[in-house]
């Protein structure tokens, strides 16, 4: 074994590796025998595709050249595609517009775009068949449309809205009034609807209303009928049973579980201290679905993901995650579809990237049915340890915690490792202990690596996740900088060589921690947020009200927004940084980072600028997302004294010294 300092050791997990293996599997969807789902693909500057895999297991693309299937309803999407009987519906990045596809050929299925921008936007696709329509969520950018009362702000419109199977310039709004919509569901008899809703300044996890309505002769909706939520209760996905019965997860008792409705009446299913819900940032999301004698469904207890049967007789009964007895059993639930007697769904563990899997309701049986194989030797893989750790005001915090971890070396005795302390973006979101080659990237070098389920992360139940309301820039801070000192009193990272790095919110999370506290030494911003105001200013729709809750009501209490922008506070800056930034990013802005470089470079701090032509919130290209890991890593080299292992192509550091 050889010995050489933290963070200078040699590993086979590269930049490159990392890219290659940022192939994600999405969107299940069942149509009779055969399988759908999406894969991206990163070396196709994320083109997203749909795959479908027949009873027989043959696998094969199916979205042809030129296609890319991907919405942006509230920026984030999701829900981009459904299958009816072999026939695909699916949106199209470039122009936003409903395709059908009936095998290779392709035809607009929703009017077509106008002018130089597509002004409308779909989400969560419905085949209407007793009427020969598509039902979807409508986003309409139009500020002046016929149907429509010009928004006062000019903010998109929000709908339920069919469209004709025959004619797509047939589109008709039958819904309407809400500020959004979700999760349109048609009862299997085809005679009733339900749907989600929420108005301002809610987002959906804060409270949502499930209504559903019959549809009358012309195919327009009577009076909807409330099931369940209000402002203070959220509910997800709404499903009806293949008896009519509408099921949905509410979080009413401060956690997210099953309930059914029938006759006028909610009753709950299996009351217990676990999420079965999703913060509800994409549409499309699934925890459950019905089996022929059963419902099968996902849900999370202390950030793990559990996959179980529920029946009124035996309640939950867990089922066993694991392929073979060898093997590590899956930590990590998505996309969970059901029908008849099989179940797919997206499995990850520490060991194992993202699979698809099916699971045979008959027997119990699991198997793979698309593997994305191990690229690297499980050697050198860091598991991550489950902590709980003390922080502000007396509350408990969590965390994934990685050692370093690379079988060919050792660091010399007395030393310890640089940590990276990682800030999930949402806020309201949650890190996961799945297999992560970004993590592994660092671990494998001498990195200790810490993922932070800060105060107002979901999973944790309801009284956790609230626990950031108007704490955003305080909590979550105070919670990446408290597993950083647990840590170091631990012994497990130098005190003299952290660095906090994050993304979106987790970027402003990391500015807040370089800015108004002095525990790190280093730190990188991934489109994060310096500018609260600007945020509230600029930001789309979906989030704009998002901080109303997270930090004060914006004008009125606009100085509190002020005293916790980092960019209002640069002389209290003093900690190098880099940034990157996607230049076509609608949800942050990029200058938000420029103003925040060049703020710390008035001030000859060390500083970093990486902007990314043709990126948005969050990068899907490979070079890019390569070049970013082993850009950040080059600055941690440059700043904590290490020599890399690896031939990095190098970053500029304005007002570096050299070392």
């Amino acid at each position: 074994m050889i010995t050489a300092p933290y963070g200078s050791w040699q590993s086979p997990i590269t930049g490159a590796s990392v890219t290659a293996a940022k192939m994600n599997l999405d969107s299940v969807v069942l149509d009779g025998s055969d399988t759908y789902w999406l894969e991206s693909r990163p070396q196709e500057k994320g083109r997203m595709v749909i795959m479908r895999q027949d009873s027989q297991g043959n696998t094969s693309q199916v979205t042809p050249e030129g296609f890319n299937v991907r919405n942006r309803v509230h920026e984030y999407g999701g829900g981009a595609y459904t299958v009816w009987n072999g026939e695909i519906y699916f949106c199209n990045d470039n122009d936003q517009c409903i395709y059908h596809q009936s095998g290779n050929t392709v035809s607009l299925a929703s009017p077509a775009v106008k002018g130089n921008s597509p002004t409308r936007r779909y989400a969560d696709l419905v085949i209407d068949s007793h009427r020969r329509r598509l039902i979807c969520v409508l986003e309409d950018h139009r500020s002046h449309s016929v149907g429509y009362a010009k928004s006062p702000d000019l903010e998109a419109v929000n709908s339920i809205a069919s469209i004709n199977l025959d004619n797509p310039e047939d589109l008709k709004v039958i819904m309407a009034g809400a500020d959004f919509y979700a999760s349109p569901v048609l009862s299997l008899d085809g005679k009733s609807l339900a749907w989600l809703s929420w108005n301002h300044p809610n987002m959906p996890w804060d409270g949502t209303v499930l209504v559903t309505a019959r549809f009358q002769r012309d195919g327009a909706l009577s009076v909807p009928r409330l099931v369940a939520g209000s402002m203070v209760e959220s509910v997800f996905q709404p499903q009806w049973s293949p008896a009519n019965v509408l099921y949905f997860v509410s979080d009413r008792t401060g956690w997210g579980n099953l309930y059914a409705w029938k006759d006028g009446v909610v009753r709950p299913l299996c009351p217990v201290s676990a999420e079965f819900g999703l913060p509800q940032w994409v549409f499309g999301q699934s925890t459950y679905g019905f089996g022929t004698e059963c419902i099968v469904c996902a849900y999370t207890q202390g950030g793990i993901w559990h996959l179980a049967s529920l029946d009124l007789v035996d309640g939950l009964i867990e089922i066993d995650l694991s392929i073979t007895p060898e093997m590590e059993p899956y930590t990590e639930v998505s996309q969970l579809r059901v029908m008849g007697d099989r179940a797919v769904f997206i499995a990850a563990s520490p060991v194992q990237n993202s699979d698809l899997v099916g699971l045979d309701l008959a027997n119990g049986q699991l198997k793979v049915l698309k593997s994305q194989p191990l690229t690297v030797d499980i050697a050198y893989i860091s598991q991550p340890q489950t902590i709980a750790f003390p922080t502000q005001n007396g509350q408990i915090a969590y965390a994934f915690y990685y050692p370093p971890h690379n079988p060919e070396f050792q660091a010399p005795v007395g030393t310890q490792p640089p940590l990276l302390v990682k800030s999930h973006g949402g806020p309201t979101s949650a890190t996961s202990s799945q297999l992560s080659l970004k993590v592994q990237y660092w671990t494998s070098r001498g990195f200790a690596y810490v993922d932070v389920n800060y105060r107002g992360s979901s999973g944790y139940g309801r009284a956790y996740q609230e626990q950031l309301t108007s704490q955003w820039g305080i909590a979550d801070v105070a919670d990446c900088i408290a597993a950083a000192q647990y840590l170091v009193s631990k012994g497990l990272a130098n005190p003299q060589q952290l660095a906090i790095s994050g993304g979106s919110a987790g970027g402003y999370t990391t500015l807040c921690a370089l800015t108004f506290h002095r525990v790190f030494q280093a730190g990188a911003s991934h489109y994060g947020i310096g500018d609260l105001e600007a945020l509230a200013r600029d930001t789309h729709k979906f989030e704009s009200r998002y901080l109303d809750k997270l930090v004060a009501a914006y004008p009125a209490e606009a100085q509190v927004y002020k005293d916790r922008s980092p960019i209002n506070f640069p002389e209290q800056m003093a900690c190098p940084t880099i940034f990157f930034q996607g230049l076509e990013d609608k949800v942050v802005p990029p200058n938000q980072a420029e103003a925040m470089v060049k703020a710390l470079d008035d001030r000859l701090v060390p500083v970093a600028y990486m902007p990314f032509a043709g990126e948005q919130h969050g990068f899907r290209q490979a070079a890019n997302m390569q070049r970013a890991i082993e850009g950040e890593f080059y600055f941690y080299s440059r700043v904590f004294g290490f020599q890399p292992a690896d031939t990095i192509e190098p970053v500029v550091i304005k007002n570096m010294k050299v070392r």
